[in-house]
């Protein structure tokens, strides 16, 4: 007998909301018992700014999770004390290895209700850190959305996580959608799925629109050297200063020291759900492509997913969406529907339709990291080669903005060219996450999974293509571009770096967390 389909409302979605709360998140708390966390997020900014963050958490009392009540006050206090505990490890000259009990014993406590890590994750900084402008309008457009709270009191801090919220509204709708082609595929109503495989790839074209807005208020330099390191995590962060981690004082006197990865948008629920929907397999970074088991073919759903760094970051997922996607994974086969019926050609184009546009997703956020990571990265590594610059890395933050300041000022306003950040992303081969896995290899190989499991001959050989970088003339000093073209060749074939898991990624000597589809 096949498992039951999940249930939205079991696990706390909206069929219009998806995994953003169905209920708005509280702009604050009720209770004044907790006014005094509402005051020092209110003044976050300023507190970091003159340093006197951690003096004021210090004296801060160890107050009582007695007062919330309902699921929205938890996600807020939940959300604040994220937010609190980030500003005091990297907010000073130095980084704190230790969390004092008024942030680390309430947080604590608030993440095992919530099944979260204690630590600033996607769901913090994004799905429950956000108001709509005008409650009569959709959260799904930017032009209505704010966010609640960030380190730097910036619009790029703000758009950043904004364009990850709009993008969670927009691809809501396709949580229920697909649930529908599932049960229509268990029917064997192949028109009702191929109409919601349809709908599903103009979503997901939306969905691409909406994150290449990223470059209209978020400056590249602003982002990598004033944002990112306040997103950074704990685990393997020896080069920023917390060679151990960090010890969440819960006034126990045996606490041990803890690591957590850092936020990440591979912990967004909607991108992963995407996955598994359409059957797609990631392995570890490095791994190929191994051949399909008969067992997964009987049983008419996808194989269970091996553990990678995808499969890692539901652990920092909140518990029902985690628990959500494995329930998904069990009932999900549409790709094995499509396989059985490759005779109906207008199922397989839809479905490959979706593998393109999704892959066309990650080739864009490629694109983006190589802008906002890889390239202010490689210019921060060429200016601190000197023992001396390397000693005064004493902090991420300050590190970060030092390096910022003594950066010679460019043009931000005009994006790389896809094949300009093609070549960058390969000069950027080596860098390693944390943990050892390669960031660049990490994200191609994952845009290259996407489109296995395509049916048609001609869409595999599509979304197997990578751009020719190599060669290249300028169009605009009017040389010919010779290597404009596409070069057709099975992407696996591209150098990958040796694998491994990373909780947070690395630059080299500076570290700090990313996002990641």
């Amino acid at each position: 007998m096949l498992p039951p389909i999940p249930v939205l409302a079991e696990y706390g979605l909206s069929p219009t909301h998806g995994f953003l709360p169905d209920v708005l998140p509280l702009t604050r708390l009720p209770d004044p018992y907790y006014n005094k966390w509402e005051a020092v997020v209110a003044n976050l900014q300023g507190l970091i700014l003159s340093k006197r963050l951690r003096g004021v958490v210090d004296r801060l009392p160890v107050l009582s999770t007695i007062g919330l009540e309902h699921d929205a006050e938890w996600r807020r206090a939940y959300m604040l004390l994220c937010f609190m505990a980030h500003g005091y490890i990297w907010g000073g000259d130095s980084p704190s290895d230790r969390l004092p009990a008024p942030i680390a014993v309430p947080l604590l406590h608030i993440s095992a209700r919530l099944e979260l890590p204690p630590v600033a994750t996607y769901a913090a900084v994004c799905l429950w850190n956000f108001k709509p402008l005008f409650m009569d309008e959709g959260i799904d457009s930017l032009e209505n959305l704010a966010s609640l709270t960030t380190f730097t009191g910036s619009m790029d801090e703000s758009w950043f996580y904004l364009v990850s919220v709009a993008m969670e509204a927009r691809g809501a709708p396709i949580i229920p959608l697909m649930l529908t082609a599932i049960a229509a595929a268990r029917e064997d109503d192949a028109t009702a799925v191929t109409s919601c495989l349809h709908t599903f790839a103009e979503r997901l074209d939306d969905l691409t629109t909406l994150l290449l807005r990223i470059h209209e208020s978020c400056d590249p330099h602003i982002f990598y050297h004033r944002i990112r390191p306040f997103l950074a995590g704990s685990k393997n962060m020896a080069e920023a200063g917390l060679p151990n981690g960090v010890v969440y004082e819960d006034g126990s006197g045996n606490e041990p020291f803890r690591q957590y990865a850092g936020g990440s948008n591979a912990q967004s629920s909607l991108i992963q759900f995407f996955d598994v929907v359409l059957g797609i397999e990631h392995r570890p970074t490095g791994e190929k492509k191994p051949a399909r088991g008969p067992d997964a073919e009987r049983e008419g759903r996808a194989p269970p997913p091996k553990h990678n760094f995808i499969m890692e970051m539901r652990r920092y997922m909140p518990g029902p969406h985690a628990r959500f996607l494995a329930d998904v994974q069990a009932v999900a086969n549409i790709r094995d529907y499509v396989e059985q019926n490759q005779g109906n050609r207008s199922l397989c184009v839809a479905y490959d339709a979706c593998l393109s546009m999704l892959r066309v997703l990650r080739d864009k956020h490629i694109a983006i990291v190589t802008r906002y990571i890889v390239i202010p990265s490689r210019e921060v590594r060429a200016r601190s080669r000197s023992p001396e610059a390397t000693r005064r890395k004493v902090n991420l933050a300050t590190a970060s903005r030092q390096q910022q300041q003594q950066r010679p000022q460019q043009p931000q306003g005009i994006a790389l060219d896809v094949r300009e950040q093609e070549a960058e992303a390969k000069k950027a081969g080596g860098l390693k996450g944390t943990g050892g896995t390669a960031l660049i290899s990490f994200l191609k190989q994952a845009r290259d999974e996407t489109g296995e499991p395509a049916i048609e001959e001609w869409s595999k050989r599509f979304m197997s293509r990578v751009l020719r970088t190599e060669g290249q003339g300028d169009f605009f000093a009017g040389k010919p571009d010779e290597g404009a073209g596409l070069e057709m060749h099975p992407a696996q074939t591209e150098e990958v770096s040796l694998p491994g898991l990373a909780g947070s990624w690395t630059m080299d000597e500076d570290v700090g967390g990313i996002c990641n589809y």
